[in-house]
């Protein structure tokens, strides 16, 4: 069996102007990046918006996998293949999970998108861009410290961390201004990965390039000494990270194995950030395209949640169908099977672990008014009496896909299973919360009907930091809450459908730039580590030049 970065090579890729054209794109409007990836100016495209939007979610994470963007990918192929005007809008990866654990986010098997190394390494150079306008931010800052400090800045209070597109858990908290007068200020700090960067959210989340810029200036570095915000655009750094990112905010424009269109743009984790594509990708593909396939990072209760209250309200985006992603491993590593025993048939852990697959279903519905099916991703270890157990449990269609194995022919039932439902209206999308509730009672509407929490908790420093945001009249934001992946609570290990435990929220961020506040729940760390056995120990590069060990 061919890994996935062997299927990769033998693609014979489409010059990037020829799917550029495919897409209607004037030369002015794209800006190639080599042969095989471009830019697009987005600011030049004069079209409506009239694209319908899918969004791809999952059930909770689990080590079987569940193939959340290979069956985006997939569904994408598919719906080329009959004869729809596709457009597919996936996120960037980080370099931290390429090298740690996770491994590259470009698809897998016959469902991915290219150049596949190109993609998982340095791709355009975002998200370079990216972590040098967030670290020359912070470079500001100290400076100011040093020069004099006009604005009061209490070194105290400082709340801007560096970032680095890596996991390293050794600079969650360091020390900078060592060495004496002529560093700087000696004074506690921090790293983030980039991904959690409010940068990368305002990047994500910024309509425009002066949207861009205006939400630059509205990021929040701390507080002086009478415990007001200084902002950065008091700091004066705000239109030299503009000048570092206006190439960022276009999309990156790629193509799938079969030669369809993609935009890889972005790369917000949902676990620490709010896990979705770029505005300005979704948006220009409801330009481009009839069809908008996007994709939300983990579970529906990440991903799927931050998609609905935070980008389709600010992009005011409407879609009109939901695919939730699982698989029999997935479900039935839920009901408490142990990994090596998940190809094993077992009908009565499938029924038990089913529940995990409802919640999320039931959310989607309930909460946010959606209409859904599932996306059943087979394994050759799948029997048809397991997926008839689960056929029966859940009230909304399961169509089984292949298109790992199989590509966009795989996928077939799927996308007639979703033309079907673009047929109906688009629903009118509900939140979790409302924007006028005060923080507390925001975090506790969406512990309560999406986690199915009983309660929320904070500790003293989070209940402080939420009265200094409240009083500076950072009131009516939506939030964002940092959480493990594999569980509907804070605990990784509570699988299946926990229900009555309690949320407790340990920090509190402002993002103002972005337009949120992140609520760091229970253990969650906003600086992964590596593994014991990272992904970087596979990898090697032979005397031609070929990467050897990325997946």
């Amino acid at each position: 069996m061919l890994s996935d970065i062997e299927i990769a090579r033998q693609c014979k890729m489409r010059e990037i102007d020829e799917v550029a054209k495919d897409l209607s794109l004037a030369a002015t409007e794209v800006e190639p990046y080599g042969r095989y990836k471009a830019k697009v100016n987005v600011g030049k495209l004069s079209q409506e918006r009239q694209g319908k939007v899918v969004l791809v979610t999952a059930v909770s994470p689990t080590p079987a996998g569940e193939g959340k963007t290979t069956t985006s990918v997939g569904l994408a192929d598919a719906l080329a293949l009959r004869g729809k005007k596709a457009m597919l809008c996936l996120r960037e990866p980080s370099m931290g999970p390429v090298f740690g654990m996770k491994g590259g986010a470009a698809g897998g098997g016959y469902a991915q998108v290219v150049p596949m190394e190109d993609i998982n390494l340095n791709f355009t150079g975002d998200f370079a861009a990216i972590a040098l306008a967030h670290n020359l931010l912070a470079a500001m800052i100290d400076n100011h410290l040093h020069h004099g400090n006009e604005l009061r800045l209490d070194a105290r209070q400082i709340w801007w961390k560096r970032v680095v597109d890596m996991n390293d858990r050794a600079l969650r908290q360091i020390s900078v201004g060592l060495g004496g007068p002529l560093n700087g200020f000696v004074r506690e700090d921090g790293f983030d990965i980039v991904a959690a960067s409010e940068i990368m959210a305002i990047v994500c989340l910024a309509s425009d390039l002066a949207d861009l810029r205006s939400r630059l200036g509205k990021i929040v570095v701390g507080l002086d000494l009478d415990k007001n915000p200084v902002t950065c655009e008091q700091i004066g750094a705000a239109g030299a990270m503009a000048v570092i990112l206006k190439d960022v905010l276009g999309p990156n424009l790629v193509q799938t194995l079969e030669g369809n269109p993609a935009f890889v743009h972005g790369g917000p984790f949902a676990n620490i950030a709010h896990g979705c594509s770029t505005l300005t990708a979704t948006h220009a593909a409801q330009k481009l395209a009839d069809i908008v396939v996007t994709e939300a990072g983990f579970g529906a209760d990440l991903g799927a949640e931050k998609f609905f209250d935070i980008k389709c309200r600010a992009g005011q985006i409407q879609p009109t169908a939901v695919v939730c992603v699982a698989t029999i491993r997935s479900i039935k590593y839920n009901a408490g099977v142990a990994r090596p025993d998940l190809d094993q048939p077992n009908i009565e852990a499938v029924q038990a672990g089913a529940v995990n697959l409802l919640r999320h279903v039931e959310n989607l519905q309930e909460v946010f008014g959606q209409q859904v099916l599932v996306a059943l991703n087979r394994f050759a270890a799948d029997t048809d009496e397991e997926i008839a157990a689960l056929r029966e449990l859940v009230p909304v269609p399961v169509v089984v896909s292949t298109h790992f194995a199989n590509g966009g022919e795989g996928a077939l039932e799927l996308a007639d299973a979703v033309l079907e439902m673009l047929e109906a209206p688009t629903p009118e999308l509900r939140h979790a919360y409302e924007l006028t509730d005060s923080y507390e009672q925001k975090a506790l509407d969406l512990a309560k009907r999406v986690y199915r929490a009983s309660e929320v908790t904070w500790s003293p420093g989070a209940k402080r930091r939420l009265g200094i945001i409240a009083a500076a009249g950072y009131e009516n934001l939506p939030i964002c809450v940092a959480k493990n992946q594999y569980s509907f609570s804070a605990d990784p290990k509570a699988l299946g459908a926990p229900s009555g435990h309690t949320l407790h929220i340990r920090e509190v961020r402002l993002s103002a730039g972005a337009g949120f506040i992140v609520l760091v729940a229970g253990d969650m760390m906003t600086m992964p580590g590596l593994p014991k056995q990272p992904a970087a120990l596979g990898m090697e590069v032979d005397a031609d030049g070929n990467i050897i060990g990325l997946s």
